[in-house]
This record gives structure tokens, C-alpha cells and sequence, in this order.
């Protein structure tokens, strides 16, 4: 596996500040208020509106846990000091007959947000490690391919989504067989269990079909099977089950890739400060809904081939990048960042995108994103390569199993 990022709360720091804001908020309001009105409630108010907020101070990025609770009895301290000293800049004194009740509905207060704050508190920590163990099952499920295989670089990465600690179904894979570097980058519908299940069956598939599987349309077919199989073993609840997948096969030497897409989106070729998208010619169903026009035959494969020059680097990544969005609601698109000049090194290269995704959606995902790239790298110095287009005919594999 590759680095994962976690999701750092660095917006999160003015939080400190909102207390002492608050009650300078306050105390403006109170000189700009005739005599006889009282802004006391507000600031009674004031520990209730901090404790969930400080609430989220609690991870070390910010301060040590403790001092969210104890920031929230400060909040209620100072507040109440505030109120004190109101009185006296209005020229009364502050503990008249009139002020017990405020003042003792204003400690009630303060002990209620300490107890709204750890609350909180603890179920934020609660989920912390549900999605620290769902993640860490996750790196567990897929596999962690070698660096290199043959003439090519690989690099792999895992991001996991912030919105829940559900386990995602993202899943890549690459073998290298008699026939060539066999890879797949796949995306199960839905979370949880189910999903591990299918990933789990889909990988098992994938790895015993590239060393049996004579081409690359006979693995796509031992996939689709899988799935159905999947689907007849959940009964009605399989009803809905699949898989957007690009599966790829890439010479021994490299240099032509075939790829079969089901439904999945079109991986980028980077190469020489330019990102091309591998449009599939005849678009394909996911896998498990293949069967839709006829359930007891397998469908026709689609296969594409594609020159891979040497220096180019092939990137695989699931929804999560392109489903991505900004604070205006705009999904994110991976070409124009990719289309620089960058170094010839996957690593380099996953690094540059999830850098830029992270930047565009201000550090939260809302899926997983799971990524694979490969890149071509002989030892001989880079000659001047063919730019990447898809070659005359096209391979599709028309054998029925």
C-alpha cells in the first residue's frame, strides 16, 4: 500500500478564539444598547454555544483532549465575570436581588455545556476509531504490489473518505503473468460487509483468472460470473449488486496496453506534460448487470489497445476523484492538473493528484479514492515515443464462454 493522508483539521484552530469572541461580541452589544436593556442572556448562553464546537478540539492537532472540557468551564468563568463587570460599567451594582436567578440559571448553564462538550467529545473519538479500524481493514483486504514488475514502476495509493467509517468497495490489483501485467481498478456499489465480501470475491477471481484466463476477455468473463454468482448467493438483496471496473493487460515489454472498461471512468495516460482520458470505443455495462439483456449468456468483451511509450505513466483511480466536489458544488477534473510537466515517476505523479484533489475540496472527501499507476521505464535512455492513440481494429474478443 501506498501512503495514506489523513485528514487534518487545520481550519479548525480558530476554535480557541471563539470564546473570548463571543463575549467581546457581547460587551459591544451591551454600549450600543439603551440603559434598560440587558444582554445578560447572551451571555448565559455562551458556554451552551461554545461546548460542541470546543468539542471538536479535541484531537492533538489542536490541544491536549482535557482541554476542551476545561476550555468550556473557562468559557462559562469568563462569561460570567463578564457579567459581573457589565453592572459595574453601566455604574449598578451586580449582585442585586434581581440577579440570583440569572446568576444561578448562568451555573447551570455552564455545568450543562460541560457535560453537551464531553459528550460530544467522546462520541467524535468514538468515531475516530471505527474509521481508523475500518481503514486498516481496508489496507488489509487489498493487496500491496511490488514497486516494480518487469520494465514497469508501480505505485498504488488508498484514501479513505471523511463523511463515515463505513469500509468502502474500492479495490485494485496487478499480476504479472505468462501472457503479461494483468491489472484491474474496481468499485463495488454500497459499504460495509457486503462490499468487503464482493471485493474479496473479486480479487480471489481476478488473481486465479489472470493465470488461467487465455486472454484478457476470458479474465473480464470470469469476473462477470463471479458477480453473478454473487448476486444468485444474496437472493433479492444481490438485486442491485456490481462493479464499475477497467481491467488492463500490458505487454511483457510495456509497451501496448489492452483495456476492457465496464462502466468505470476512463483512466488518464500522462505523458510528457500531457493527460489524455482512455475513452472506451463501445461502452460496456459493470460488471454483475451484464446480464440484463440475456442472463444465460456471457456478453461480447470490448478490448482497446493503446501504445504505452516509454516515460508515459498509465492512471487508474475510482469515482471518488471525479465525483469529488468544491465548496460551489463543481466536480473535480484530474486532466488539467495532470497536464504539466511532472516527473515520469507514479509515485510523483499520485502524489501531484491527490495534492490537488486535497486543495480542491478543502481536505474532505465525500467517497473513498482508490488509485493505480504504472508507468513504463526501460533502462535504455527515453527515445522519442509515439503519442498514445488507439491502434486500427480493435480486439474484442467475440468467443462465448
Amino acid at each position: 500500500m501506498g501512503p495514506t493522508r489523513a485528514l487534518q483539521p487545520h481550519g479548525k484552530r480558530w476554535l480557541r478564539a471563539l470564546p473570548a469572541a463571543l463575549i467581546l461580541v457581547v460587551f459591544a452589544l451591551d454600549s450600543l444598547t439603551p440603559r434598560g436593556v440587558r444582554v445578560f442572556p447572551l451571555l448565559a448562553a455562551t458556554p451552551v454555544l461554545v461546548a460542541p464546537w470546543l468539542s471538536l478540539a479535541a484531537t492533538p492537532v489542536l490541544v491536549a483532549p482535557w482541554l476542551s472540557l476545561a476550555g468550556t468551564i473557562a468559557t462559562g468563568g469568563a462569561a460570567l465575570l463578564a457579567a459581573i463587570l457589565l453592572p459595574l460599567v453601566r455604574g449598578r451594582l451586580p449582585f442585586g436581588v434581581d440577579d440570583i436567578v440569572p446568576f444561578s440559571t448562568f451555573v447551570t448553564l455552564t455545568l450543562l455545556a460541560a457535560v453537551v462538550n464531553r459528550l460530544l467529545a467522546r462520541e467524535r473519538r468514538q468515531l475516530k476509531n471505527t474509521r481508523e479500524v475500518a481503514e486498516a481493514l481496508q489496507r488489509a483486504v487489498l493487496p500491496s504490489p511490488p514497486r516494480r514488475i518487469g520494465p514497469l514502476t508501480v505505485a498504488v495509493r488508498y484514501e479513505a473518505a471523511a463523511r463515515e467509517a463505513a469500509i468502502g468497495g474500492d479495490l485494485y490489483a496487478i499480476h504479472p503473468t505468462s501472457h503479461g501485467v494483468r491489472l484491474m481498478i474496481a468499485d463495488v456499489r454500497g459499504k460495509g460487509l457486503g462490499a468487503v465480501r464482493t471485493v474479496n470475491a473479486l480479487l480471489g477471481t481476478f488473481h486465479e483468472a489472470t493465470r488461467r484466463a487465455p486472454d484478457l476477455p476470458g479474465v473480464v468473463r470470469w469476473l462477470e460470473q463471479r458477480m453473478r454468482e454473487a448476486k444468485c448467493a444474496e437472493g433479492g438483496a444481490g438485486l442491485e449488486t456490481f462493479a464499475t471496473a477497467v481491467v488492463a493487460e500490458l505487454s511483457a515489454d510495456g509497451s501496448t496496453l489492452c483495456m476492457a472498461n465496464r462502466g468505470h471512468p476512463p483512466p488518464l495516460l500522462v505523458h510528457r506534460g500531457r493527460a489524455r482520458p482512455l475513452e472506451p470505443a463501445t461502452p460496456s455495462l459493470p460488471l454483475g448487470l451484464a446480464d440484463l439483456g440475456a442472463p444465460d449468456v456471457l456478453p461480447d468483451v470490448p478490448v482497446d489497445r493503446y501504445a504505452l511509450p516509454e516515460g508515459a505513466v498509465l492512471v487508474l483511480f475510482t469515482d471518488g476523484v471525479v465525483e469529488a466536489r468544491d465548496h460551489r458544488g463543481v466536480f473535480y477534473d484530474p486532466v488539467p492538473r495532470l497536464s504539466r510537466p511532472l516527473p515520469p515517476d507514479p509515485d510523483h505523479v499520485l502524489d501531484a493528484l491527490l495534492g490537488d484533489l486535497y486543495r480542491y475540496t478543502a481536505e474532505h472527501l465525500d467517497d473513498d479514492v482508490a488509485l493505480l499507476a504504472v508507468g513504463l521505464h526501460r533502462d535504455a535512455d527515453e527515445g522519442p515515443g509515439e503519442d498514445p492513440a488507439v491502434r486500427p481494429g480493435k480486439a474484442d474478443g467475440r468467443r462465448r464462454a
